[in-house]
């Protein structure tokens, strides 16, 4: 199935039926909801997302991610159309709520919904653009004031280049993700440190 397999150079043009009731049964099974990680464990255990192995990098984490929300948009609108049910889709709680009838009006702006349903948006997103995106996730912490203190939390000092910074950067988030085993803390300080030297 080309949806799962794991070349990168892949495109990614349509979902398998059998995933898009393997999600469902999974949701109809955990009337609680279900995180994103539990949701793609269990689907993993089915034989799905062939490409994540057990220290996955960021790139794939994303690509499984794309194509999770990718389904849960099909699958949302399927139930929208069929009276079934309301689906909230959260990286923390994805769950199935009951219909009702009103309550189910799709926006008429849904940005989050035009992203994953436009499957261009994963070809056309590189290895480069989820550290990008993984640099730019964690704000609002101002730990470093200056970039001596910042360089030496990657480990170098001046004079160094940005793609030097960048390269040092990208092996420490892989060392650091919590998904492979890492620190959370240290993670965000990398993310920091990132957005104070490179902006």
């Amino acid at each position: 199935m080309a949806f799962f397999m794991s070349d990168e150079k892949t495109k990614y043009s349509s979902i398998p039926e059998a995933f898009i009731i393997a999600l469902q049964v999974e949701l109809e099974n955990n009337i609680d909801g279900m995180s994103e990680y539990d949701l793609i464990t269990r689907l993993k255990e089915q034989g799905y997302f062939e490409f994540l192995k057990s220290h996955a990098l960021p790139h794939e984490l994303f690509r499984a991610h794309f194509l999770l929300f990718h389904a849960l948009y099909l699958l949302r609108d399927k139930f929208f159309k069929n009276k079934q049910y309301q689906l909230n889709i959260n990286v923390l709680s994805i769950k199935l709520l009951p219909y009702e009838e009103g309550k189910q009006e799709i926006q008429k702006v849904d940005k989050l919904r035009e992203y994953y349903l436009d499957v261009s948006n994963l070809d056309s997103t590189s290895e480069n653009d989820v550290y990008d995106l993984l640099a730019s996730f964690w704000n609002g912490y101002d730990r470093f004031k200056n970039r001596d203190e910042a360089l030496a939390e990657l480990g170098l000092k001046d004079p160094v280049d940005n793609k030097m910074i960048k390269n040092t950067y990208r092996k420490l988030v892989m060392q650091y993700h919590p998904d492979r085993g890492g620190d959370t803390e240290k993670l965000k300080k990398l993310n920091d440190v990132i957005k104070l030297l490179l902006g």
